[in-house]
């Protein structure tokens, strides 16, 4: 009997530590993109606008993340069931983490103009749409 409960505990363990980094690791990228919109992104996203404009169409780019989760999760949730929990989560992990990676490489407005909020808009809507399942499924 204690050994079955030795093997739950650390089953339960593991899960608490890995829901721990992962919790972790999103507010990490969360602090890191306010700060970025707060700091930068008004600048080399929207310069032909008034600085506070730009700031605040910044901010909105870091709200269509937030926006596009309960989507999502219903779609990735779907998914999940036909296909099982585990490939989905790899797969909106890397989603999440291709999202976050491309946004350190986008060009700037200077370089290819409007397509560059444009792709930031894109890169949130990814990053979006794979945090809510994985959130959801530590």
């Amino acid at each position: 009997m204690t050994k079955m409960a030795d093997g739950a505990s650390n089953s339960r363990l593991r899960v608490i530590l890995a829901a721990s980094i992962g919790s972790a690791l999103e507010w990490y990228d969360f602090f890191l993109y306010g700060t970025a919109a707060a700091l930068v992104f008004g600048e080399l996203f929207f310069p032909k606008s008034d600085p506070v404009v730009g700031t605040l169409l910044s901010f909105l780019t870091f709200g269509v993340g937030f926006v596009v989760r309960p989507f999502g999760g219903l779609l990735f949730g779907i998914l999940g069931d036909r296909y099982g929990r585990k490939p989905v989560l790899v797969a909106t992990l890397l989603m999440i983490g291709i999202g976050t990676t491309a946004i350190g490489f986008l060009p700037t407005y200077a370089q290819i103009g409007v397509w560059a909020p444009v792709l930031l808009v894109a890169m949130r809507v990814i990053q979006g749409l794979g945090a809510a399942p994985s959130m959801a499924a530590r």
